[in-house]
């Protein structure tokens, strides 16, 4: 039996028990098993990992580990995860991620979500789309299509919100009132007059201008639930912001 020493850093060390965060520790394999493999049997998915050292050398996912190697196992950089505009955003989410993905398209970005979409399925498309897959399954993540994707550390769904958009850099490209939160498809103006049925007495007093998804025709209309949206984008920006100059893009939606 082979035994390599391992040292996971930054945000790898969320994927590790206690007793080896930010350590060295020990490793045994039997020989022929790539650094891919016992990266992620020890539990990291291979879509969190950026460089990877062994003896102080770069290597690849398909590099051998031999005994006595020394493996240093760096996370991906921001330069890897930024993206540059909301057209690169295109996100599947897991079944157990509906309220990320109702917040996600409330910030305007492309969400795919059905909570009956099994893992085998999540995987085929985000591989056939280009979607990052979003998680907190680490198993899912391990799956050989998956390119793209993210283990969503928090459990709250306002503040995994703030986790996706600071992690892809995305607080710049935030369109509000693009997409339908219920289903996804992307809202277009409509006349009063073609919806006027439709709506209830006051929002026929008050409200002159609307929006229809082409999908599941829901209403969109400036109401208290475009407040509490303007709220909730506020609310994004202050978090990124605190994470850095990152929220600083956001100031168009104050």
């Amino acid at each position: 039996m082979n035994q390599a020493t391992f040292h996971f850093l930054g945000s790898l060390n969320d994927f590790m028990p206690e007793r080896q965060k930010g350590t060295e520790f020990p490793c045994s394999f039997n020989s022929g098993q790539s650094v891919k493999h016992l990266i992620e049997s020890l539990g990291v998915p291979h879509i969190e990992v950026g460089r990877i050292l062994a003896n102080g050398m770069d290597v690849d996912f398909s590099y051998q580990a031999c005994d006595g190697d020394r493996i240093t196992i760096h996370p991906l950089s921001a330069d890897d995860t930024q993206l540059t505009s909301i057209e690169e955003a295109l996100f599947v989410l897991d079944n157990h991620l509906g309220r990320l993905a109702g917040y996600l398209r409330m910030l305007g970005f492309d969400a795919l979500y059905r909570n009956d979409l099994q893992d085998a399925e999540l995987a085929e498309i985000a591989e056939a789309q280009g979607r990052i897959l979003l998680t907190r399954d680490r198993r899912l993540l391990m799956r050989k299509q998956v390119q793209r994707g993210y283990c969503v550390r928090d459990k709250t769904p306002r503040r995994q919100a703030v986790e996706v958009v600071v992690r892809f850099g995305l607080a710049g490209c935030v369109v509000p009132f693009l997409r339908c939160i219920r289903c996804n498809g992307l809202l277009q103006p409509v006349s009063k007059q073609a919806v006027l049925e439709r709506l209830e007495p006051l929002t026929k007093q008050y409200f002159e201008e609307f929006r229809i998804c082409p999908d599941c025709e829901q209403i969109y209309w400036q109401g208290s639930h475009y407040e509490r949206m303007a709220d909730f984008i506020e609310h994004i920006r202050r978090a990124a912001g605190e994470l850095g100059d990152i929220g600083k893009g956001m100031s168009a939606y104050n």
